[in-house]
């Protein structure tokens, strides 16, 4: 009985979920043409320039729905949904009225193209009444979607006692989602009784063996299955099903990419990087204006990283910390509220602008746009004394965004971040970059994404030494 009414609650709330989000995309396009039909006569009346912007605002909004995620109440906080929303919403905006004004260019309207004039004004007037719904709808739906789905009951499974409360921190900041009842380690005599009695399986990192024994009783039990993603889960995640003969196998490519897909990633890189130097070079000119007028030190900041094959390569960032910090030979990683950081940097950080000169290194080819972040050599050589593994991020070319630069925060896990950074090589494909790229403007929606690293004691300085494209230990 119990699994019939949750089936009927679901029922119930998919349907509504469903119907609030067909009449928010709704309203977002009726506030946009209502709004621009004030000073364009053509789209009060059937036409081909209503018909023609209406199916660039169609197709617009859902593909960014399949960037995004939409209207992904439930499932995540009300945040990074109603970014995600807005950031969607205002690019099929900008494209539509682009398109727009272009149907605009001729005998009956105008004689040249107009970006500029009153139409703009209208445009950012349905961008206001735009935000204002996508606010009160993700408000809306996420009390709906928990009014028919109270927390669910979550047990804990976890292989040492000093993952419980790290993991009950993770899940716990779901409260509407989850409600953690118990924990238990994987070989507990009652580990059954436990599972049986919990509606969510949250699993932290037990031994492979047990793991396989632990997800069958929860197979068994039919019950839903959090898995803390491992080597083993990650290299599975995108195998592909293949038949030999009559027997059933999972094929898992080690080298992704096919040369057209090297050839693609590398021209887009070549062209967004140079595209975004050229309009990004009056905020960069003002950037090094304000570094220089703070302390009169240098304004960029460089340091070797590691990309594709170990090989070293020197990153270019504006420099956000003192003069005497950015040039020390002992690096060390940003902290909460940490002293060394300029009033710039803080700026510069927060959106992510210190960044920027990495398109340079792009240009060079020592980086991708998408990739495995960059880290510093000496967290890299004490990353893979705990973890060997942290070698096969090599396996690709270094990029200022990816995975781990958009789901994680600077002080994530070095074993998250290699998990996230091995779920985006896994899963490569052309698409998933474009993905990514558009949805690492989210990030700036995140005001944890710059987070640093609890203060610890600062080492004994470390000599770093190497040539420019000296070869290091890692994944050929």
């Amino acid at each position: 009985m119990a699994i019939k009414t949750r089936s009927f609650h679901q029922v119930k709330s998919d349907l509504a979920i469903g119907a609030m989000t067909v009449l928010l995309y709704g309203l977002l396009a009726a506030v946009f043409f209502a709004c621009l039909s004030i000073p364009n006569i053509f789209l009060r009346h059937l036409n081909r320039t209503l018909a023609t912007t209406l199916l660039t605002f169609v197709v617009l909004i859902c593909a960014m729905h399949a960037v995004y995620g939409g209207f992904d109440v439930g499932r995540k906080k009300s945040k990074p949904v109603i970014s995600a929303l807005i950031i969607g919403t205002v690019i099929t905006d900008l494209v539509s009225y682009l398109q727009l004004e272009i149907m605009n260019v001729n005998d009956n309207y105008n004689d040249h193209l107009v970006l500029f004039g009153l139409d703009l004004l209208y445009l950012f007037f349905a961008m206001l009444l735009q935000v204002g719904l996508i606010v009160v709808f993700v408000r809306l739906g996420n009390d709906l979607y928990f009014h028919f789905h109270p927390p669910r009951s979550v047990l804990l499974i976890i292989g040492d006692a000093d993952q419980e409360v790290p993991l009950r921190s993770k899940v716990g900041r779901y409260q509407l989602q989850w409600t953690v009842k118990d924990c238990a380690m994987y070989d507990d005599p009652d580990l059954r009784e436990k599972i049986r009695a919990a509606e969510v399986i949250f699993l932290g990192q037990i031994p492979q063996t047990d793991k396989a024994l632990v997800l069958k009783t929860c197979y068994d039990l039919r019950k839903d299955i959090m898995c803390k993603a491992q080597l083993q889960e990650t290299i599975l995640c995108n195998s592909r099903a293949a038949i030999v003969d009559d027997a059933p196998f999972l094929e898992m490519e080690f080298f992704k990419m096919s040369f057209f897909q090297r050839a693609a990633k590398r021209l887009g890189d070549i062209v967004i990087s140079l595209i975004c130097l050229v309009l990004l070079s009056p905020l960069m000119g003002i950037i090094a204006l304000a570094i220089r007028m703070e302390d009169h030190g240098p304004v960029f900041f460089r340091q070797k990283r590691l990309t594709i094959r170990g090989w070293e390569f020197t990153i270019w960032k504006f420099r956000t910390m003192t003069v005497e910090d950015s040039l020390s030979g002992s690096p060390v990683s940003t902290a909460v509220n940490d002293p060394r950081i300029t009033r710039v940097g803080r700026v510069l950080r927060r959106f992510r602008m210190d960044e920027i000169p990495q398109f340079l290194n792009v240009l060079k080819g020592e980086m991708s746009l998408v990739g495995p972040r960059p880290e510093m050599l000496s967290n890299i050589d004490r990353y893979k004394e705990t973890y060997p593994d942290f070698a096969y991020r090599e396996k690709m070319k270094a990029g200022i965004t990816g995975y781990a630069q958009i789901e994680g925060r600077y002080n994530t896990t070095p074993e998250d971040k290699l998990m996230l950074d091995l779920m985006y090589i896994e899963s490569f494909s052309i698409w998933l970059d474009i993905k990514l790229l558009m949805r690492t403007a989210t990030v700036l929606f995140k005001r944890d994404s710059t987070q640093g690293f609890v203060p610890a004691p600062r080492p004994a300085p470390v000599e770093i030494q190497g040539n420019k494209r000296r070869r290091r230990s890692g994944v050929s």
